[in-house]
């Protein structure tokens, strides 16, 4: 029988963990003729969360506060339950949805899409942000963005870790860049969410993948299927060393994670020799994690023809693409914890000061369903 009220943490404005309040008595959603309801056993963590939650998405004045407003409104309002990349099994469905769906356990597309082009997304938005997310017990979504993924092999908080917001991020930046198969290819922030799957992509289609980040994590990303592990620390010789793993060869194409005074460095592997380029030079930036203002030379960019793309989220066809891979076994989970749900605060502080050893994901588990999903990959601090 479906309660009428559940579990969820829900957001009730801008800032601090505070604004994060776990509650009891939030009513349980009614699917609407076109969605399923899903009881959640998992949702993956993404920094966008607590973006949005401190207002970190400016598009005026770099000390505004706000959140996604590009069809021109705000769509995040109070209270908000947040979370993304929500796995779990549909216990109901709206009524042009066949109840033979009832028992699935699935994987869901995160977009709120602005309508129903296949390869285009102008105006993103998604679950946890525009409409309510996977931070509680049970969830109303759209049964054609909710995908059947059967794995045996993938327990649920594994099938949350590869969630399509950081999956379907990373692919659309390499198919904004036009990434093919024989490039080499810089994935800063290599051990997040993104620029881990960006690695594995990187392999699925054929391209070579260079990651940046900390020397204590290159066994793992060499693992996972990086060519070679550059340190993000010394700028002033991140060049020099970059070329030194690749023999010389200029960088084909970065994709951005971290953006601030790197991506100047990042731009310069690529421009080093056009002699032995044989197409444009190519950035992808996805995220600013090293600081939302980058001072380059627009010479540079003009008189090097490179070119820029700015990637939010993907399109449904690569969401269907990926979740292909995922059931096909091309894409392999990388997650690191598990928290539970009434443990969101921790999370977020474990997030924001995560360890050298840190690579992947972490999942949120609400408590009711813990033993089974989310005690095997509990964090070692809880």
């Amino acid at each position: 029988m479906i309660p009428s009220v559940m579990h969820a943490m829900c957001l009730m404005g801008h800032g601090g963990v505070e604004q994060l309040v776990y509650k009891s008595d939030v009513p349980v959603p009614t699917p609407n003729v076109d969605e399923v309801l899903v009881q959640v056993t998992a949702t993956a963590k993404n920094n966008t969360d607590r973006k949005a939650r401190e207002g970190l998405y400016p598009v005026g004045s770099s000390d505004e506060v706000t959140s996604f407003q590009m069809g021109g409104s705000p769509t995040l309002t109070f209270p908000r339950i947040q979370g993304a990349d929500i796995v779990g099994r549909i216990i109901a469905v709206g009524h042009q949805v066949s109840s033979s769906r009832i028992g699935e356990r699935g994987l869901l597309d995160f977009n709120l899409y602005p309508d129903h082009r296949p390869d285009l997304n102008l105006m993103p938005d998604y679950y946890g942000h525009g409409a309510d997310g996977g931070y509680a017990e049970y969830v109303a979504v759209k049964a054609e963005q909710f995908y059947h993924i059967p794995n045996d092999e993938l327990s649920d908080a594994e099938l949350a870790s590869m969630g399509m917001c950081s999956y379907q991020t990373a692919y659309h930046m390499l198919t904004a860049a036009k990434v093919v198969s024989g490039e080499r290819v810089l994935v800063s922030g290599a051990s997040g969410g993104v620029g881990t799957a960006l690695i594995q992509l990187c392999r699925i289609i054929g391209a070579i993948p260079y990651a940046v980040s900390q020397l204590s994590k290159g066994e793992m990303l060499m693992k996972l299927g990086a060519e070679e592990v550059i340190d993000r620390g010394d700028l002033n010789t991140f060049v020099e060393r970059t070329l030194a793993k690749t023999k010389g060869k200029p960088i084909d194409a970065v994709m951005d994670l971290v953006g601030g005074e790197m991506t100047d460095r990042f731009i310069d592997t690529m421009i080093q020799d056009m002699h032995q380029r044989k197409t444009y030079p190519r950035l992808s930036i996805a995220g600013a994690s090293g600081g939302n203002i980058s001072q380059m030379m627009w010479t540079k960019i003009y008189l090097y023809q490179v070119q820029i793309f700015g990637v939010s989220h993907g399109t449904q066809e690569e969401a269907a693409q990926l979740m292909k891979w995922i059931r096909g076994g091309q894409l392999k989970p990388v997650l690191h914890s598990a928290f539970k749900l009434s443990e969101l605060h921790q999370a977020e502080a474990f997030f924001v000061s995560r360890n050298q050893q840190f690579l992947g994901k972490i999942v949120i588990v609400p408590d009711s369903q813990w033993d089974i999903h989310g005690k095997p990959y509990a964090n070692p601090s809880q």
